[in-house]
């Protein structure tokens, strides 16, 4: 039997990434170019028309000043991350 991990929050990523971008006051076009990334792909993952890719969020990471592990960190939101039950 096959037991799947629960799906990930995607929308919690979303808020985070909205977060960070206000925290630091930044527009659109700012963090497109402190992150390498066009602007439309941001607006369309901070409105969720996609998921990215390991690579943007990756650059996201670098641009924000973050860890990728706190910055994806809620994709696990909604349940207990993999290892913390034996934590």
């Amino acid at each position: 039997m096959t037991i799947l991990p629960p799906d990930p929050d995607f929308t919690a990523l979303r808020v985070m990434l909205a977060r960070l971008r206000a925290e630091r006051g930044w527009t659109f076009d700012e963090l497109a170019e402190r992150s390498g990334l066009a602007r439309r792909t941001l607006i369309d993952l901070e409105h969720g028309r996609t998921t990215g890719t390991v690579t943007t969020w990756h650059a996201l990471a670098h641009a924000f000043d973050v860890s990728i592990g706190h910055l994806l960190g809620p994709l696990c939101d909604n349940h207990t991350p993999p290892g913390a039950a034996n934590s």
